[in-house]
């Protein structure tokens, strides 16, 4: 089978290799489609800690696909089920997952991050994997290339539950890119009023025009004179920083209103990790600061449902298709900046649902 495998910093290969084989108590993907997520960028830039020539990894964490085979003990699914994979599953006993946040077990495994992922014409999904529930059966109505962009919605999902977008509330969003477009979308699913959408790029604030005309597009210089002067002096209930900036991070704070609510989604590179807050800014305006990471299998669950009941529509963050074999032309799009979400397909290419 194809798979693009990662031996080093920008060594990134097609390759062919096996189809995995598995045990009784797994089950094998064919895939179908898979996202290019800006996390897999940066692991081919940096290159990734265990991987190396001897010991490569299959990337891909964004993934949707068919069930090709089942061990004979797997039961709750049927061959040919049209599936998407929550990437992140833990070890099952500590306080977190028994929580079920899987993905913030210490010992936690990822698709793509730490065990092959969807990048591959098929995907081993092991027996841990399939108890916690990381298998997610879709209906037709959902297309292949829609269902991969599932797993960064779900992160989304988890950053506005840790900061509770709440019905009414005024919203934020700093940086224009897939991530902050999937921001301004939950949002509005969620009730957001007013969703303002803020970035350094005219261009990337047009394209997210075209995709969420509702949003209300703050240019970033200037930003907090003209939060002031949109919200009345008040500031904005809800700040969801979704850019790599620490200097915006410590700005966010004084945009907020009192009992804001602000989010840092994403981290920052190492070095640059340490930011300034104003304590009193904090302390007189009773305000909640917090971050999110991953997303857990029940989020990837909640997504699929909203997209089902039409609540949220994500085939306008997919700017290119390309086949498996294209890899490295698709790499070089997704590096280019120009469009939002990048999806590779494997096999033929499925038409959207009507």
């Amino acid at each position: 089978m194809l798979a693009v495998k990662l031996f080093g910093p920008e060594d990134i290969r097609l390759v062919e290799c096996e189809i995995p084989r598995i045990t009784a108590d797994e089950i094998l993907v064919k895939t179908t489609a898979a996202a290019i997520c800006g996390s897999d960028l940066r692991m081919i830039e940096n290159g990734y800690r265990g991987v190396d020539e001897t010991h490569p990894l299959t990337l891909g964490h964004e993934i949707s696909g068919i069930i090709a085979k089942m061990g004979e003990n797997v039961t709750g699914y049927r061959l040919n089920d049209r599936v998407t994979i929550a990437p992140n599953f833990g070890c099952g006993h500590c306080k977190n997952c028994r929580e079920g946040d899987y993905h913030l077990c210490e010992e936690y495994r990822a698709f793509g991050i730490n065990i092959d992922g969807g990048f591959a014409e098929y995907i081993r999904v092991p027996k841990e994997a399939l108890s916690q529930g990381n298998v997610i059966r879709l209906g037709d109505e959902i297309s292949a290339p829609e269902a991969a962009v599932m797993e960064p919605a779900a992160c989304v999902l988890n950053g506005q539950e840790r900061v509770e977008v709440e019905e009414g509330d005024n919203v934020l969003v700093i940086g224009a890119g897939p991530i902050g477009v999937l921001h301004v979308m939950l949002a509005k699913a969620r009730g957001a009023a007013d969703i303002y959408l803020s970035d350094l790029s005219a261009e990337r604030l047009k394209k997210s025009a075209q995709i969420a005309p509702y949003i209300i597009p703050l240019d970033a210089s200037g930003l907090e004179e003209a939060v002031m002067e949109k919200t009345r002096g008040k500031g904005v209930d809800v700040c969801i920083v979704a850019c790599a900036s620490g200097e915006i991070q410590e700005k966010s704070l004084g945009l907020m209103n009192t009992k804001g609510r602000v989010l840092f989604f994403g981290g920052l590179p190492q070095g640059k990790d340490l930011i300034r807050v104003h304590s009193n800014i904090l302390h007189y305006g009773e305000l909640k600061v917090c971050g999110s990471t991953r997303c857990s299998v029940r989020q990837c669950e909640s997504i699929v449902a909203m997209v089902k009941e039409g609540k949220l529509r994500l085939r306008g963050l997919i700017s290119r298709q390309f086949e498996g074999r294209e890899f490295m032309e698709a790499l070089k799009y997704a590096r280019s900046g120009r469009g939002l979400k990048t999806v590779l397909i494997f096999g033929n290419k499925e038409e959207e649902p009507t």
